[in-house]
């Protein structure tokens, strides 16, 4: 239950942050980092910042996320490449929208090293605990926490940050028990104290592979997945850009065996045996789901990547199942090259109290309770990514809220990070959610190379970019805009040596001459290309070099996305006509239609932010409403 009022203090704090994954370091660093004492209460000191599912970070669009979070100051783009196993650009052939880097990492290493930036962290302080109860004044505002054991600290702002720990029960089959995660403690009594408050919370599942033993496996029967030589960063600090030994990753494939073996024990999965109802991720569904739903197919990609370097473990990615244990093992030695294979740890699905957003402000904060922030996966999302980003805004705006100065909302415009809690805070979802590229409407300026350009120097107003960052920043962003001013103005001509060598070599025309930026902006000449002629700046690092071509090869579709997001801004406030007929709008998906009617929205604004309304669905309003006025005025 929740307590009220007076109450004896054992230590007091500024900001209490109620757990240390990767949600609960970031709000903890941020807070602590902005001046505020800050205690972190975690169940289990040694599994600080713990990647329990796949160790790895980055991908679509969660590539985005953690490069914004370094841009901030945050930490979970350094932590990744101080203690990568392998990196990887996915979609490296297409445009710069979608590119992502992926990195593997060292699960124990990355966890170590994180573990030793809270504990030197000045303003931070760690405690092992279970949180159960809310400490509240007399107009309901926070005062601080009680542990389990009847320990209470003081508070002016608590963030929580509790994963999959909120009411925890793990399953293999039919068996269950209850735990955070295989092998820890489930925290109880802080779900019943959110909805004595009135708080909704619902129920969520997500899972996790097993794990094999990697001398046992034959990779020869598998497919190759080399890393990149490149090595690409994550973070925009040089200092931490330290190269490594890379590992490689292999794939291999579910067979029919494998798919057969499954459809003849589904009934025995907790899902399909009725045991659990608790709705798990749709982007990342258990290889029964996939068998399921996608009949159709013969087989399935499994990737299989190590967790560490000096570990036996191999993450068996795309095998998650809540299968009892015994099966797994028959299903694990259908795969290509796991046919005498040793699991080490079984995998399992994991139930958990989730706080649905739509309870939070665009900052975070709680609309019932002033003080009480929440973020990460009690947000109701999944992935290490989602949840360092909603991290780092609840340890800002926690700082800020205690200093009583107005908090930070990030726009859609401005953001992934934004998009995220955009989504979170104004969709009524009810599956984890999932960061995909496709869920923001202006992909081609919310890069992952521009990310410090757009949000660093709000990074420094906040007071997370320290003088050395900024002077880093301020240098890089002073050699792109002299690099594209050489670039626009150096010109070869269509009878200079290398001009022919260009001819000869791509079987272009240069027609009397041209610059190097109409160089760059051919489809298949890129900035190595430059440097191959000796018409680049060697002076540049890559990032620099990176920037300045992606700003002049795709300065048009740039403009015009900058136009439409101008067009949006503009419309956010426009109202919508009462007795506007949504089912009669072609353009409109059904699902849209059917909201709007329900709804019924008084600005695009509102209109854009109802579940089930995508970006597309707004856009589409847009032209519709805009054809509309037009023809009344022709009448």
């Amino acid at each position: 239950m929740t307590i009220k009022y007076s109450v004896d203090f054992q230590d007091e704090f500024d900001i209490i942050v109620i757990g240390a994954g990767h949600s609960g370091c970031e709000s903890a660093l941020a807070a602590a980092r902005l001046g505020c004492r800050t205690l972190i209460l975690t169940l289990n000191l040694d599994k600080i910042a713990w990647q329990p599912c796949n160790p790895a970070v980055g991908g679509p669009a969660k590539s985005q996320l953690t490069h914004e979070v370094d841009a901030l100051g945050g930490e979970i783009g350094k932590m990744a490449d101080r203690t990568y196993l392998q990196k990887r650009v996915l979609n490296a052939s297409r445009g710069p929208a979608v590119w992502a880097l992926r990195a593997q990492t060292d699960k124990r290493e990355y966890a170590q090293v994180m573990k030793e930036i809270l504990e030197n962290q000045e303003n931070l302080v760690i405690r092992e605990g279970m949180a159960t109860d809310l400490i509240l004044g007399k107009n309901d505002e926070v005062l601080g926490v009680q542990t389990y054991f009847g320990t209470c600290f003081k508070a002016k702002a608590v963030i929580l940050t509790t994963g999959t720990f909120l009411g925890g029960k793990i399953w293999i089959g039919n068996k269950s028990m209850d735990a955070g995660r295989a092998g820890e403690f489930a925290s109880v009594g802080l779900t019943e104290t959110l909805n004595d408050l009135g708080f909704e919370t619902g129920r969520l599942k997500t899972g996790t592979p097993a794990r094999v033993d990697r001398r046992s496996v034959d990779f020869s029967k598998m497919e190759l997945q080399p890393f990149d030589e490149k090595v690409q960063w994550f973070s925009f600090d040089p200092q931490v850009w330290v190269e490594r030994e890379q590992m490689n990753c292999y794939l291999t494939r579910t067979t029919q065996e494998t798919h057969q073996l499954i459809k003849n024990n589904i009934h025995l999965s907790p899902i399909y045996g009725g045991f659990i109802d608790s709705k798990g991720p749709r982007y990342c569904p258990s290889i029964e789901d996939k068998i399921i739903r996608f009949a159709d197919k013969e087989s399935h990609q499994i990737f299989i990547e190590p967790e560490g370097r000096d570990i036996p473990e191999l993450y068996i990615q795309g095998f998650s199942t809540g299968l009892p244990e015994n099966l797994q093992v028959e299903m694990l030695r259908t795969l290509p090259g796991l046919e005498k294979c040793l699991m080490l740890r079984p995998a399992y699905a994991v139930e958990y109290d989730f706080l649905p957003a739509t309870q939070c402000f665009p900052t975070l904060m709680t609309k019932k309770i002033e003080g009480l922030f929440s973020a990460g996966q009690i947000n109701g999302t999944t992935g290490y990514e989602e949840a360092a980003a909603q991290g780092i805004v609840a340890g800002i705006n926690a700082v800020k809220f205690v200093k009583n100065q107005e908090m930070i909302v990030f726009s859609r415009e401005q953001s992934y990070l934004g998009t995220l809690i955009d989504d979170l805070c104004t969709k009524d979802l009810r599956d984890p959610y999932r960061m995909l590229t496709s869920r923001s409407e202006y992909r081609l300026i919310l890069r992952s190379d521009n990310a410090d350009q757009r949000l660093t120097p709000l990074g420094r107003e906040i007071g997370l970019i320290d003088d050395r960052r900024w002077q880093l920043y301020q240098e890089k962003q002073a050699n792109i805009i002299a690099e594209k001013e050489r670039l626009y103005s150096t010109r070869i001509k269509e009878h200079d040596d290398i001009s022919k060598q260009i001819i000869a070599d791509t079987g272009d025309k240069i027609k009397n001459s041209i610059t190097l930026a109409d160089l760059l902006r051919r489809p298949k000449f890129h900035y190595v290309d430059l440097e191959r002629y000796n018409l680049g700046n060697p002076d540049l690092n890559q990032g620099e070099k990176e920037g300045a071509e992606i700003d002049i090869k795709y300065s048009g579709y740039i403009k015009r996305q900058q136009v439409q997001i101008d067009q949006i801004s503009r419309h956010t406030n426009q109202k919508l006509p009462d007795n506007l007929d949504y089912m009669k709008i072609e353009t409109l998906s059904m699902e849209s239609r059917e909201k709007l009617t329900k709804v019924r929205p008084l600005t695009i604004g509102q209109a854009s932010r109802i579940g089930g309304v995508n970006p597309a669905d707004v856009n589409a309003l847009l032209i519709y409403l805009e054809v509309r006025n037009r023809q009344k005025v022709a009448v």
